[in-house]
């Protein structure tokens, strides 16, 4: 069984993080507290329906030039709402202790992430899936889903030598989108267990596991 060697990437090579941004200055740092104060209400008061940049920019009494301009678009400030806890878990598969962290075997890793990710879109369930369904390609382009990939990419390479591992990172990562998610759920009636034991097994197919974990 293979081992990692180190951090996935190395530390001259950090993973973007969803929402990380250059420091700021005084202004832009109240800016940003307000809108996405006014952003939580508004989810908490009107749901996902009630979400939108214009409405945020009237609540947080800003401009709405000032909130696209700090978060893109509707897309990038439900990343941001989601931040803080994604940033917790990514370190925790980047440079934390086994079973996610580095001194782990490769196999152990992959399947320890792909578990410990149903929790982590299970965890903020509603703003993960606001945030698929407000930019259905632009999620694949950065954020969370790039340093996901990234990571899986690089564990299913040494898992599985000769095979594509940026192809299979992404089927991997299409089983386990927030909507996805949400029919096992609803649709199939499936609890977290059953869903983990299933995408162990696809982990299995995929990279000729079957036995050795």
């Amino acid at each position: 069984m293979s081992r990692s060697s180190g951090p996935l990437p190395g530390p001259a090579n950090p993973l973007p993080v969803a929402g990380q941004a250059p420091p700021e200055r005084a202004d832009a740092a109240r800016n940003r507290v307000k809108i996405l104060r006014a952003a939580a209400e508004i989810l908490d008061a009107a749901g996902a329906e009630g979400l939108s940049v214009a409405e945020v920019a009237r609540v947080a009494d800003i401009g709405i030039g000032t909130v696209y301009r700090r978060f893109g678009d509707r897309t990038g400030l439900l990343l941001a709402l989601l931040d803080e806890r994604e940033r917790e878990f990514q370190a925790a598969f980047m440079t934390g202790p086994p079973p996610l962290g580095p001194d782990a075997p490769d196999e152990v890793r992959l399947r320890a992430f792909l578990s410990a990710l149903v929790d982590r879109i299970q965890a903020q369930h509603e703003l993960q899936l606001l945030a698929e369904r407000s930019s259905p390609a632009g999620r694949f382009r950065g954020g969370p889903y790039s340093v996901y990939h990234a990571h899986l990419s690089i564990l299913l390479a040494r898992v599985r030598p000769g095979a594509d591992p940026h192809f299979l990172a992404d089927a991997l990562l299409a089983a386990l989108s927030a909507e996805q998610l949400q029919w096992f759920r609803e649709g199939r009636g499936m609890g977290a267990g059953e869903i983990k034991a299933a995408v162990a097994d696809l982990v299995d197919g995929f990279c000729g596991l079957a036995g050795k974990g």
